[in-house]
């Protein structure tokens, strides 16, 4: 009789302990054939399940090199790298960098829309993924990752946080600890629609602040902090803010998409 050697049999679990994932397996493959995935945009027909379509795909707007270091947004010709607009030089952000995966347009504006007023998480799922691959660089310097939190009342109407469903896939792609509660919204702004720029840095103002049990947890550390979309940076500069009076060391944010205006 042949010994078995004692590092295989501990590689190959028993029997049994892998028979809920074989059983899942299988559930999965029956829901595919009775329910094939579709694209989370148009409902075409895709081979898998969260994802999009080619022709969906290719309409998104993908933000890549050359951008600007702080605000994230594309250049249109290459300045060279770690250069900074001259927006940001004008009015500096208070956050470190800011990436996004997409710009805020046609396809991502529908996906955001439907994830954001749906409760789609499936559709969270995909762009934080989308988002974790965008961030991969702000991510490999995180100590924390937070979303952007809803005031009570905005929650409890939507049931749903967008940006947490986001930060959740972000920080299990990138690696990095959630912290979901350290940044609370603790007073109910106007909608920012329809504001100017400086409309929404006033309605914004005092409007995040850390929690006070959670000022220990995030003093010294790189927090990442992260939202669906990044318009004006008024909302991403008010927590930043919060954060870094509270003893972060430094805040960069990332989004699914950015809102790009024409020069």
């Amino acid at each position: 009789m042949t010994d078995i050697p004692e590092d295989a049999a501990q590689r190959s679990p028993p029997a049994w302990r892998r028979l809920p994932a074989l059983l899942a397996g299988v559930r999965r493959a029956a829901l595919d054939a009775l329910y094939p995935p579709i694209c989370l945009h148009c409902s075409q027909a895709v081979s898998a399940p969260q994802a999009l379509c080619p022709v969906c795909w290719r309409s998104l707007g993908f933000i890549t090199r050359p951008c600007c270091e702080r605000l994230g947004a594309p250049f249109a010709v290459d300045p060279g790298a770690g250069t900074t607009s001259p927006a940001a030089i004008a009015d500096p952000p208070p956050w470190g960098r800011a990436r996004a995966a997409v710009r805020y347009d046609g396809v991502a504006r529908d996906l955001v829309h439907a994830m954001k007023f749906g409760d789609r998480p499936d559709i969270a799922r995909l762009l934080g993924r989308m988002m974790a691959t965008a961030g991969a660089e702000l991510l490999a310097d995180a100590e924390l990752v937070t979303p952007t939190p809803l005031h009570r009342t905005r929650l409890w109407s939507r049931r749903f946080n967008q940006a947490a469903a986001l930060a959740e896939t972000v920080s299990r792609h990138g690696g990095r600890p959630m912290a979901p509660d350290i940044l609370r919204r603790v007073r109910r702004t106007a909608p920012q629609v329809g504001l100017t720029r400086t409309a929404r840095a006033s309605n914004l103002r005092g409007a995040f602040a850390v929690a006070s049990g959670a000022r220990a947890r995030i003093a010294g550390k790189r927090v990442l902090l992260v939202d669906d979309v990044m318009t004006s940076g008024a909302t991403a500069a008010a927590a930043t803010r919060a954060l870094l009076k509270a003893g972060a060391a430094q805040v960069d944010v990332l989004t699914f998409a950015l809102v790009v205006r024409a020069r």
